[in-house]
């Protein structure tokens, strides 16, 4: 039963890969495999504006996801829409990730009064929805691509301090580091050299939820209309633009964009969950 249960998990982990291998691919190589570069006004043409999936346009084109009310090649756009939304994702996650990890490490090390204030700082970001911390940042600073990663770091950083700074603290008191400050080591080189290593095992959940949870985030703000601003395009605000039209049934403008995000979503949950697995006591692979 172990072994089915563990097959069960790594082949999830394999699909989440594989998905997201697929969508990263597509993002990065978005300008060879798109039929237009739909954000180029010179290149759409208004009489294709609305056409359902498997048209074929004035110049010839097949649209295969159909066209928007602009006449832009959905397909097109979704490639460009996910090469934004992959990018915050991960500028977000990786500032977040240094962030916290710096918080939380220093914390770790300190212990406390240090350790006290930062953890109570942590505390009362964590107290706060992520997006009520990303909406607050945005109103006062307005749209735009790096004003949405520092809006998604800053509510993302404190998941980061709390996981390193308890794996640290357990680390704190081996003999290791002990060992490293009889010899008189820097601070800075205990941490980094000797505790961050043996304290990141479970970084890599953290951060393939963290990262779902910016695409997601990123997607919430863009559809509110405070995310990145049209010249900018992703998932988010593909799915808002075809909002609209959901009712008089053209319902790929906004379905097919959301399919894509609930793939990418998938993926990272997928991949978090067989790595939370791998950190159970007792797992063998």
């Amino acid at each position: 039963m172990k072994s089915v249960v563990r097959r069960y998990f790594a082949n999830r982990a394999t699909l989440g890969v594989a998905i997201l291998l697929v969508c990263v691919g597509a993002a990065v190589f978005a300008p060879f495999l798109a039929n237009q570069n739909p954000y180029d006004l010179a290149q759409l043409n208004i009489m294709d504006s609305g056409l359902p999936p498997g048209s074929e346009g004035w110049d010839g084109h097949y649209y295969w996801l159909g066209t928007d009310e602009q006449g832009r090649d959905l397909l097109s756009a979704i490639l460009y829409g996910l090469r934004v939304s992959l990018f915050v994702a991960l500028a977000s996650t990786a500032c977040a990730l240094v962030v916290g990890v710096s918080v939380g490490l220093f914390a770790a090390y300190r212990g406390g009064a240090f350790d006290a204030l930062l953890m109570r700082v942590v505390d009362l970001q964590l107290s706060f929805p992520s997006i009520l911390i990303a909406l607050i940042l945005l109103a006062a600073f307005g749209p735009g691509l790096d004003k949405v990663v520092l809006a998604i770091t800053a509510s993302q950083w404190a998941y980061f301090a709390r996981t390193i700074r308890s794996s640290a603290q357990a680390e704190r008191s081996r003999e290791y580091i002990q060992a490293a400050q009889v010899l008189r080591y820097s601070s800075l080189r205990i941490m980094i050299v000797h505790l961050l290593p043996n304290s990141v095992a479970e970084l890599g959940v953290v951060v393939a939820v963290e990262m779902a949870s910016a695409v997601a985030l990123e997607a919430t703000l863009s559809f509110l209309g405070i995310g990145l601003p049209i010249t900018q395009p992703s998932l988010g605000l593909l799915i808002a633009n075809g909002f609209s039209f959901m009712l008089v049934n053209k319902y790929w403008i906004s379905v097919f964009p959301g399919l894509v995000l609930m793939a990418v979503l998938i993926s990272f949950n997928m991949i978090g969950e067989h790595l939370r697995k791998i950190n159970e006591p007792g797992y063998a692979a």
